[in-house]
This record gives structure tokens, C-alpha cells and sequence, in this order.
């Protein structure tokens, strides 16, 4: 079998013309016979190119508004007749069949359709048909014919196969063509699958994302890692090295935590947690506080903020050395401090997150659920005790919850004048979580005489409100539900402690 072909003939019907003209002028500069349809053809004659209609090939027009072009015996045999195996052969010179060496096909814009938020009829009337049957007839039959599915294989295809090799295609070329064609193929299915089952109850699970991104490694050096996603729809990169998977994952943590606030905040996090956190009227103020929360993990830490960084937050800033700072946006001079470091990473955050849904793997398998999106508001508080917070204690009490919700369970966040004293975090006991916290603040010279007491989950005894409160702890939230709870409210009683309840637990694992 000759793993090289020279391409005498070629199908090209595509929807984006871009970065077509070249290829066929090239393809007719080789010698090559062009077959094509509807406005592919009449953008090759607009070049002065020889084309022959697909119709003449069929003698069978397009119909039904354009669904049905290609799909006929004529070019499906074209494409799948296997050129070694004589009985193809035979069939396809019996019923005048040409051979089709090449195809050049690209897909409806269905996922761009939906984006867009078009209609259902015109969404439906994106899922191509003949396209898609093409790629796969082509792609099947990569030993003999040579498939382009996508604009982003156009160079190769001139650059390599049409100009070095003046026409012919390798067998390694035709099969690496055909892989991609197949992840074309499975990628476009796979989003009209999720059209489709949006909102659905069903159990399917399919995933298809075209970009990724070689990671230095993985969470240790020897594990590989790959980050799949297009990273340049969320942020725009002004300096640094790459960001490494333990970035990737500090970060992701970062914009979830600081997507919950609307009033100027820093936050610093280390390994998915946050370390300092304070929102302040300005973002000097902001940082400083932030900072102050716990100097000792911050270093070399993951920053974010959520409004422009000036040169005075920049200044204080840079004297602390960290892996990555997140902002909407930096003044210019801000812009030069922070670069004085080449290998910082100085990120912009360009637009909010958007999944809904969470996916992790393990065992043989995949779990899926909702992102965690309920963020309580005052209207959700309900006092379980005698004593009431005050609005202080109130605002402490909601910048609290945000905290404990995007902290490792079991934890226990202690905050006051929305600044993060400290927190106890990933500990098998809750009570554990709230001595970490307690610690961790007095060590650091907090007062928490007046501070608030959140927790992720219900207190199964009473035990933690009495160590809080015994710290100077006045208010409590945690979202109640324990079997015992009134063991707990009936401490606060005795001590004038304030506790609230939200009915909504946030464990984070």
C-alpha cells in the first residue's frame, strides 16, 4: 500500500471563507480538480478558478432550502471508496464515481448561534448536516483522503502539504488530520447534546473543551498537568511566568471569593484559602488590613482585588514577595512597580465566571453538582437567640459567612469591622477549626473582644459557642439544624451571645 497520495481532487464547502483564497489558488496552480457548492462555489469562481458544481457530479440539485447538498452516493463514494481494495474500484468506475482526495469542510456556527441567544429555529438550523458527514466519511478514511475540518488547519494544509510537499499528503499527515476532524466532530455533537439537555434531570455526563494549555507540572513536579480552557477569555496577562497548576487552582479560589463583594476588597490566599481579607472605603486601606490578618502566609501568596490598583496600594504592595495579583484593571505607575519583578504574574480580570456547574473526578468515574452561588443577605438572617446583632455585628456577620463558604470544611472564620482575624481551616473537628482560629488571631495580636463567630456547618454541641465566647466572641451565624441546637441557643441566652441561623450550609471540600 503507497502511504503517500498526491491530491488530484477536492471538495470544499465551507461556511467562514477566511483564509480560504490561497489554498485554491493553490489547489488550481498543482492541477487540481475542484468540486464545490452553493457560495464556496461561487467564491471560487468570484476568483476565476475552475469549479465543477456538486449537482453536476449528483445531477440532483440542492433542496430543501439548502439542508441537502452533498449527501448523495456520488460524493460519499467518492470519499469512502478505498483506492487498494479492487471491489471499490470496480463499483465506483460502474456507477462513474470520481475519487474526492481531499476535503475541506467546515461546520454551521451552532455553539456561536447559542451564545448569541438566537431563537430555537435559528438555532436548529445551525446543526449542519452534510458537513459533519463529510468530516466523518473523510476522516474514516484517512488512508487514501486527506480531511481539513477547521479554519485552524488551513496553514498546514497550504504551508506543508500544498507548498513543501507540493500536493501529497503522508499517511501521518492524513491520520493527524483525521484526529482532529474527530475531535471537530465529537466537540460540535457534544455542544448540541448540551443545547439540548439544558435543564434536563437526565444522568449524562459530556464535557468538550477545544483549548488547553501544558502546564509546567502538575501539584508536585513529577505529575504532569494540562490546563483545558481558554484562559484569555478571563483575564489578559501583563507580566510574569506561566501560571502553574497550583496557581491555576489559588486562583480559580480567588475569584470565586472575591466575586462575593461589592465594596473595595483585598483578599490573600494560600492554597485555596483565604489568609487576609478586609474591605475598607479605600484600597490601601483595604490591603493593609488584609495583610495584617496573617503577614506569615501571605508570603508567597495569591492577590486579588476587585478595583483598580493606584501606585500608593502598589508601593506597600510590592514590598511583600507573592506569585500572582488579580485587579480589574492598574494605573500606570501601579503597572511599574509591580513589574519590577519579571517573574510576578500581573493579571487583569476581565469577566466573571460562568459555569454552573462543578465537576471533579474520582473512582472510576465523575461527580457533578450546582456551584455553590447562594451568598445570604440580611433578609436570610433569623435570630435564634434573646440577643439580637447589632448592625455592626450584622455586617461582620455576612462578611464572615462569604469567608467561611469559600473555606476548607470543617472551618470556623472569626472576623470584626470587616477585616478576617482568622480562621481554622480543613480540620476533622469543628472544634479543632475554632481553637486553630482562636490561636492563630491572639498569635497575630488580635482583640476579639466584639468579633463574630461563622461556621460552615451546624454545631452538633455546644461546646464551640462556649469556647467563642469564653474568646470574647458576641455573635454567631451558622446555618442550624442540629438535632441539638438548642443546647447551643440556650448557652447564648445565659451569655448575651447573638446568634443567627441561615437554613444553608456551605461545606467545601
Amino acid at each position: 500500500m503507497t502511504t503517500q497520495k498526491t491530491i488530484k481532487s477536492a471538495l470544499i464547502s465551507v461556511f467562514y471563507k477566511d483564509g480560504l483564497e490561497p489554498i485554491v489558488k493553490k489547489l488550481h496552480q498543482l492541477g487540481v480538480q475542484i468540486y464545490s457548492t452553493g457560495g464556496t462555489q461561487t467564491f471560487i469562481e468570484n476568483l476565476k478558478i475552475p469549479v465543477t458544481a456538486v449537482e453536476s457530479l449528483t445531477a440532483f440539485p440542492e433542496i430543501l432550502g439548502g439542508r441537502v447538498k452533498t449527501l448523495h452516493p456520488t460524493i460519499f463514494g467518492g470519499i469512502l471508496g478505498r483506492r487498494e481494495l479492487q471491489s471499490d474500484v470496480t463499483q465506483m468506475q460502474q456507477h462513474k464515481i470520481p475519487t474526492i482526495d481531499l476535503v475541506v469542510v467546515d461546520l454551521y456556527p451552532f455553539e456561536e448561534t447559542v451564545a448569541k441567544g438566537a431563537s430555537e429555529a435559528d438555532i436548529i438550523e445551525k446543526i449542519d448536516i452534510g458537513g459533519i458527514s463529510l468530516i466523518r466519511a473523510a476522516a474514516k478514511n484517512f488512508n487514501d483522503v486527506l480531511i481539513v475540518s477547521s479554519r485552524n488547519e488551513y496553514s498546514l494544509l497550504l504551508q506543508k502539504i500544498l507548498i513543501e510537499q507540493e500536493g501529497a499528503s503522508t499517511l501521518h499527515d492524513r491520520k493527524m488530520l483525521a484526529t482532529l476532524a474527530f475531535n471537530t466532530s465529537s466537540h460540535y455533537d457534544t455542544a448540541i447534546f448540551n443545547y439540548f439537555n439544558a435543564g434536563s434531570t437526565d444522568t449524562f455526563f459530556k464535557q468538550s473543551i477545544q483549548h488547553s494549555q501544558t502546564l509546567r507540572y502538575g501539584e508536585n513536579p513529577h505529575q504532569q498537568g494540562v490546563f483545558y480552557g481558554n484562559l484569555d477569555e478571563v483575564f489578559e496577562k501583563l507580566n510574569g511566568k506561566e501560571l502553574s497548576y497550583n496557581n491555576l487552582l489559588d486562583v480559580d479560589a480567588a475569584v470565586d471569593l472575591i466575586e462575593e463583594f461589592s465594596e473595595t476588597t483585598f483578599a490573600i490566599l494560600k492554597h485555596n484559602n483565604a489568609c487576609g481579607v478586609a474591605s475598607r472605603p479605600t484600597l490601601i486601606e483595604a490591603w493593609k488590613e488584609a495583610l495584617a490578618g496573617d503577614p506569615v502566609s501571605a508570603f508567597g501568596g495569591v492577590l486579588i482585588c476587585n478595583t483598580s490598583v493606584d501606585e500608593a496600594t502598589a508601593t506597600e504592595v510590592n514590598k511583600l514577595f507573592f506569585e500572582v495579583i488579580i485587579a480589574p484593571a492598574y494605573h500606570e505607575k501601579a503597572l511599574e512597580i509591580l513589574k519590577t519583578k519579571p517573574n510576578r504574574i500581573i493579571l487583569i480580570k476581565k469577566k466573571k465566571k460562568n459555569n454552573p456547574k462543578t465537576f471533579r473526578t474520582l473512582l472510576n468515574g465523575v461527580i457533578a453538582q450546582d456551584r455553590d452561588l447562594k451568598t445570604e443577605t440580611e433578609k436570610d438572617l433569623k435570630p435564634a437567640t434573646l440577643t439580637t446583632p447589632n448592625a455592626q455585628q450584622t455586617n461582620d456577620l455576612l462578611f464572615a459567612n462569604k469567608l467561611v463558604k469559600h473555606t476548607k470544611s470543617n472551618t470556623i472564620v472569626l472576623a470584626k469591622n470587616n477585616q478576617l482575624l482568622a480562621s481554622g481551616t480543613g480540620q476533622t473537628s469543628r472544634v479543632d477549626a475554632l481553637k486553630q482560629a482562636i490561636n492563630k488571631a491572639q498569635s497575630f495580636g488580635f482583640d476579639l473582644q466584639g468579633a463574630v463567630m461563622a461556621s460552615d456547618a451546624f454545631f452538633p454541641f455546644p461546646d464551640c459557642v462556649e469556647i467563642a465566647d469564653k474568646a470574647g466572641i458576641k455573635a454567631v451565624i451558622q446555618p442550624g439544624g442540629s438535632i441539638k441546637d438548642k443546647d447551643s441557643i440556650a448557652y447564648c441566652n445565659q451569655h448575651q451571645i447573638a446568634m443567627v441561623m441561615t437554613g444553608v450550609r456551605h461545606f467545601k471540600h
